[in-house]
């Protein structure tokens, strides 16, 4: 760091000293936030799916969004470290005393860029080998060795219905207890009546309230459980509307995971 110093005075070299001294654990330091997220953030913010599936299906997203940034960064310091060997070999045949020094300059810019690679790059990894983990943790969780193309579809449903109730219930707290009008659309294009959803929701809060009343406190799983039982009470409202429209809600034979065995005994 002392290189860099421009100034002889007093002051300024006891900084120096200073940083010199100190530099190395604070890098050592950084080097634990060298990632975009820490992994709490990870699985209450970034992922939020509110069903198990939903929430692999995201997981497996961000395996793929760092396993793409990772070979990135490895194909960039690949790129960097040729470049720094064409530079030190232009170097030692230069005989152009300025020239050398341009290429001082380079070398140097491309050896701080591949160290800050390599810092970001091993974030990736952690962060990776985090989702990957947390990925058998919910396979575990529901029971499964691997999930099907046809598990995520038919999830689909419930992932939808508790979504939309999640949302109504969220705005319906800000406004007096009544479910806002994009909350009301989504409920329709599910096929849900938002009136009925309204009850519902209505029903909720008043409940929260006499708790809150009688001097106990609702909690947080308390509205998974009515979420749930809202995807129990509406799950066949949205078949029912996209048959009436003309589609099918689920076409087994344009799946990844369909068997051809299963076709055959239905054709």
């Amino acid at each position: 760091m002392k290189t860099i110093l421009t100034s002889n005075k007093p002051e300024y070299l006891t900084m120096m000293k200073n940083i010199d001294s100190k530099l190395p654990a604070v890098e050592q330091a950084c080097s634990n936030f060298y990632k975009t997220s820490s992994q709490f953030k990870n699985v209450t913010l970034d992922v939020t799916a509110i069903t198990p599936i939903r929430s692999i299906k995201h997981t497996l997203a961000e395996i793929e969004k760092t396993k793409s940034a990772v070979k990135h960064s490895m194909i960039k310091s690949k790129k960097s470290n040729v470049r720094l060997k064409k530079y030190k070999v232009q170097f030692e045949e230069s005989t152009d005393e300025l020239e050398k020094e341009l290429l001082e300059i380079k070398i140097l810019e491309l050896q701080d860029g591949i160290q800050s690679t390599k810092d970001y790059l091993e974030g990736a990894i952690r962060k990776m080998n985090f989702f990957i983990n947390q990925y058998s943790e919910l396979l575990k969780h529901i029971g499964v060795e691997e999930i099907t193309e046809e598990m995520y579809e038919k999830e689909e449903n419930r992932y939808h219905i508790m979504t939309a109730m999640k949302q109504a219930l969220s705005a319906a707290r800000t406004k007096g207890g009544v479910i806002d009008e994009g909350n009301h659309i989504y409920l329709f294009d599910l096929g849900i009546n938002g009136g009925v959803a309204q009850v519902e929701v209505f029903n909720y809060l008043k409940m929260e309230n006499e708790l809150i009343n009688n001097g106990s406190e609702p909690t947080h799983e308390m509205s998974i459980r009515w979420l749930e039982g809202c995807a129990d009470k509406f799950e066949k409202d949205p078949k029912t509307f996209v048959e009436r429209r003309g589609f099918k809600l689920l076409d087994e034979q344009s799946l990844t995971n369909f068997k051809i065995e299963k076709m055959s005994t239905k054709s």
